[in-house]
């Protein structure tokens, strides 16, 4: 049944663009590649923007503890994307849908999503209601880590780092508060979110308590050129140095999965949810000049209590990471990156690891169309055996 309601939403959305593109002579559009289809109604009483973007990536890993390697080929995101606005330019709205497998994974959700596909991953409202001050009503992404605020269209290797795969707030369901001021020559852009704590599309009723997030970013330096602090890799080749710092502090109140919003469903021995609330603390720092970008974070999951009778532990522990790169003028770019994660305690879910990791990137037309590789060195504290792990993708997005 999922497959099948997936190809009828695939039909109607395809349906939806062929119409927005069909010669409407009461309408204006705009066609551009990398910057999406755009139409606006005569009475300027709405606008829609649509974009297509996917990743085909190869992976190839080896296990030296099982002299084992593993090959694959997948279609690692396949996303269709709607913006623009309603009734008014301050009433904005966002809608991404993700139709790959690696997008809906459904196996972890038990019967909380009613064992649907997961298409949906944006369905937000913004409300600009004073200057620099909106509010968002929907789901999304919530204010967290930098890494994980950066779309993984835009990211400096294959994929996001393993302390994001570890600890990060992803989505949710809920209220935000935006904003940004000036500071005297420093802009500080706070944000606030109240959100049900337990991802995106959940359907069943809220098991635990809410989830609260506070984050604010520093950019002493000014602004970076084309919004530059969430896009990784100096593409604008920024003429002076440009830098920003964020902080987040994430509670989760009586969560009922690993991570808060991700991993498992946590379970005891009779098959009820047990409720742990998890804090999460980040700091984050991007710092891009002349082609040169560096992005590091740290990241600290605790649990208020240790739960023993359990099927899951809960992802709680510390990790750091941090990444160069340098752009040449031929829009080929090398960069390097270490990541490490270490647990809480022998409850924890969290394995203790560092990686280390060479890509290679080539800017076709900048994110919109690029070609990928890395190459990565997995070692664990405890364990004289490691890991190796290649990919290459590409990809594209209009």
């Amino acid at each position: 049944m999922n497959n099948c309601y997936i190809k009828v939403c695939t039909i109607i959305l395809f349906l939806s663009l062929s119409f927005l593109v069909s010669g409407q002579e009461e309408t204006s559009r705009k066609v551009a590649f990398g910057k999406g289809i755009s139409y606006l109604a005569k009475d300027t009483s709405f606008a829609v923007k649509f974009n297509l973007r996917m990743q085909q990536l190869f992976i190839l890993a080896y296990d030296e503890a099982s002299d084992q390697t593993m090959s694959q080929f997948l279609v690692r995101r396949f996303r269709l994307k709607f913006g623009g606005f309603v009734f008014t330019p301050d009433l904005e709205y966002k809608v991404e849908l993700g139709l790959s497998n690696r997008d809906i994974s459904v196996d972890k959700e038990d019967g909380n999503t009613r064992d649907a596909a997961r298409i949906i991953f944006d369905a937000v409202l913004k409300w600009k209601f004073a200057k620099n001050w909106a509010l968002w009503v929907g789901q999304t992404k919530l204010p967290g880590n930098r890494e994980r605020v950066i779309s993984s269209g835009s990211l400096q290797f294959v994929d996001r780092s393993l302390l994001n795969s570890a600890y990060n707030i992803d989505r949710d369901a809920g209220l935000q508060l935006r904003g940004k001021f000036d500071l005297g020559n420093t802009i500080i852009a706070p944000s606030f979110s109240i959100s049900q704590g337990e991802g995106r599309n959940i359907t069943s009723t809220n098991a635990g308590g809410y989830d609260y997030t506070a984050h604010v970013d520093f950019l002493p330096l000014g602004e970076f050129s084309n919004k530059g602090d969430f896009i990784s890799a100096d593409l604008e080749r920024e003429q002076s140095p440009k830098l920003a710092i964020g902080l987040t502090y994430d509670y989760n109140d009586g969560a009922v999965r690993q991570g808060g919003q991700l991993g498992n469903f946590v379970q005891d021995s009779l098959g009820n949810y047990v409720e742990n609330s998890l804090s999460t603390f980040f700091i984050d720092l991007m710092f891009k000049y002349q082609g040169f970008s560096l992005l590091s974070e740290y990241a600290n999951k605790s649990a208020a209590h240790q739960i023993e009778d359990i099927s899951k532990g809960f992802l709680t522990g510390t990790g750091f990471t941090a990444q160069v790169g340098y752009l040449f003028n031929n829009n080929l770019e090398i960069a390097l990156r270490y990541t490490n994660l270490r647990r809480e305690d022998d409850l924890s879910a969290i394995s203790d690891e560092d990686q280390y990791t060479l890509g290679v990137s080539k800017y076709i037309v900048d994110h919109n169309l690029k070609v990928q590789g890395d190459i990565t060195r997995s070692t664990f504290p405890d364990i004289s055996d490691g890991a190796y792990q290649f990919r290459m993708q590409v990809e594209m997005q209009f």
